[in-house]
């Protein structure tokens, strides 16, 4: 909040916070901080790979939600993508595995949320970057500061836990300006297909902060979960 708001000033005005649809923009935060804690709550019982494959359920529902909310009509291509991803996800939380456990509802919730947020941020692609970014922050803000109370007694952060915080917020940061920006010129059935490459991301650092590898199962179901996103980006890229 403290970066956004002077970064979205400079950029867009003094008026950078007003909307035409004040509405849609404070549902679209509320997902989003509905995803992120759900998010949050299931990684802490779910290794990092596992747990972020469960959210990619979230390209899935966009596919399927896209038409009606936005209009737009996923082609067969878009659709064969989002059932083959659907069955790596299957493979993924299978019955014995370390994902098979309570705290992936978390997750599945964070996926359901996650969808909600890119299809409302397309619908949003008429609004100001800057001026939908800004509600991002303020909605978490404001949400998670009514909850801070309850936490007091967890302890004081150290300098390394404020150094992880400050880098959290300001990739976070950077991270949702690009998707907002990305969704103001593209369909959202488009461009969900691409977070599936975060897949790479979650195994490697996994593996290198925390030591942990899918096992063979898992592999398979991510494997097949990327290559559906991969598979179909390419096809569009072609068309």
């Amino acid at each position: 909040m403290a970066v956004v708001t002077p970064f979205a000033w400079r950029r867009a005005g003094p008026g950078f916070w007003r909307t035409r649809r004040l509405g849609m923009q404070l549902l679209r935060s509320a997902m989003l901080l509905c995803a992120t804690f759900c998010f949050f709550g299931g990684l802490r019982y779910l290794p990092l790979a596992e747990g972020s494959a469960i959210t990619f359920l979230a390209p899935i529902v966009v596919v399927v939600l896209s038409g009606p909310i936005l209009g737009e009509r996923p082609g067969r291509a878009r659709w064969i993508a989002a059932i083959t991803g659907f069955a790596g996800i299957l493979i993924l939380l299978r019955p014995g595995s370390a994902v098979f456990h309570p705290s992936a509802l978390l997750l599945l919730l964070a996926a359901l949320c996650n969808a909600l947020y890119f299809l409302l941020t397309r619908k949003l692609a008429d609004e100001s970057v800057h001026t939908t970014l800004f509600y991002s922050a303020l909605i978490g803000t404001l949400g998670l500061s009514l909850v801070l109370p309850w936490e007091i007694g967890a302890g004081t952060p150290t300098l390394k836990d404020t150094v992880l915080f400050v880098l959290l917020g300001l990739f976070a940061g950077v991270g949702h300006w690009s998707i907002i920006g990305a969704f103001q010129h593209a369909p959202a059935a488009l461009l969900t297909p691409f977070a599936y490459l975060q897949m790479i991301w979650a195994t490697s650092y996994g593996f290198a902060l925390f030591g942990q590898l899918p096992d063979r199962w898992s592999a398979l179901g991510m494997t097949i979960i990327v290559a559906s996103g991969l598979l179909l980006a390419l096809q569009e890229r072609g068309r």
